[in-house]
């Protein structure tokens, strides 16, 4: 169940007719719209957009509310010349359903220029205060002009600031040898098998930068493998790494001009090396042998039938001389 209690309001109150509020096709913003309209004082010239935007009725709402009502017969516009050939448009609104020509004699009524009654001060505007001196036409460039010497600005003054230098210039060879590097990448190590595609670009410039500062390709190489985790982290985005170690360009190492007679002799072979001496023999790779004498053959060439001039045959391997060295130690 459900109990009403109506408390009647001292001031500020307006009367409408049931049939306007519980009108079956008017949705509710057109009733709240029509009824906040039938509220204002008389000459009031609230438009119904104005009201409209102070009710919070959204635009496509207030263009369904406003056919609505118009369609029922409570709002009416026209459209006419007034003084001056300036156009108006004159808006009724009624709290009972008006014909078109019910409203078009109410409308003839009406002063096409400046409204009779005093404008409600809710609407009417407020004094203008004239602006000082005599009215000057714009500078041609848009900006007022001022003395050079006086700084009007709120910004702090700032230091001169020299250009930035220009970037050395990028040569022909240096941009593909940068995506041949790049594309190389993945052979690396296995945590830049997954360098995204769209990235290559990317590194290519960077490494550009490299390469025109004068570093290897080596070097370069180099200095990513020693930015990789040695301690088996999985790289999960080698693009973002890679980005992150080509970022900062250092200089490169100034190349070598010591003479080649200040440069240390390379290191003797060891005495074990030395005593030893390569056989002139047939081998398929170079043979060392330790000599007990003057003779440049193995035990193995002399001991061996010669096949012809100058050639020996290789012996059975269960022949081979123990002092016999056939295999230089790989270093």
């Amino acid at each position: 169940m459900i109990y009403r209690h109506h408390i009647a309001p001292p001031r500020a109150f307006s009367q409408f007719s049931h049939d306007l509020i519980r009108h079956p096709r008017l949705s509710s913003d057109a009733v709240r719209l029509l009824t906040w309209q039938l509220s204002l004082p008389d000459g009031a010239r609230e438009s119904l957009s104005r009201t409209a935007e102070r009710a919070r009725i959204g635009a496509c709402a207030f263009t369904r509310a406003k056919r609505q009502l118009k369609e029922e017969g409570f709002v009416h516009e026209r459209r006419l010349q007034g003084p001056g050939g300036h156009w108006v448009t004159q808006q009724l609104v009624s709290n009972v359903p008006l014909s078109e020509a019910e409203a078009a004699k109410i409308l003839a009524r009406m002063p096409v220029g400046a409204p009779s009654a005093p404008v409600s001060p809710q609407v009417a505007p407020s004094p203008r205060i004239p602006a000082v001196g005599d009215p000057a036409p714009p500078l041609t460039d848009g900006y007022p002009r001022k003395d050079p010497g006086e700084n009007t600005s709120h910004h702090p003054a700032e230091p001169d600031r020299q250009p930035d230098p220009e970037p050395a210039p990028e040569t022909a060879e240096a941009p593909e040898a940068a995506r041949t590097l790049v594309a190389a990448l993945p052979r690396l190590s296995p945590d830049l098998r997954r360098i995204p595609r769209g990235m290559h670009d990317e590194l290519a410039r960077l490494v550009s930068r490299w390469l025109a500062a004068g570093h290897t390709p080596t070097a370069i190489r180099t200095h990513i493998l020693r930015g990789l985790p040695d301690d088996g982290t999985p790289v999960h985005r080698p693009g973002g790494l890679l980005r992150y170690l080509l970022r900062d360009v250092p200089p490169a190492p100034a190349p070598d001009t010591t003479p080649a007679a200040e440069h240390p002799a390379p290191a003797r072979p060891s005495s074990r090396l030395a005593a030893l001496r390569e056989c002139e023999g047939d081998h398929v790779q170079a043979t060392l042998f330790r000599p007990t004498g003057e003779e440049t053959l193995c035990s193995r060439c002399l001991n061996s039938p010669p096949l012809e001039a100058g050639r020996y045959a290789p012996p059975p391997r269960r022949h081979m001389d123990d002092h016999a060295v056939r295999r230089l130690p790989a270093r």
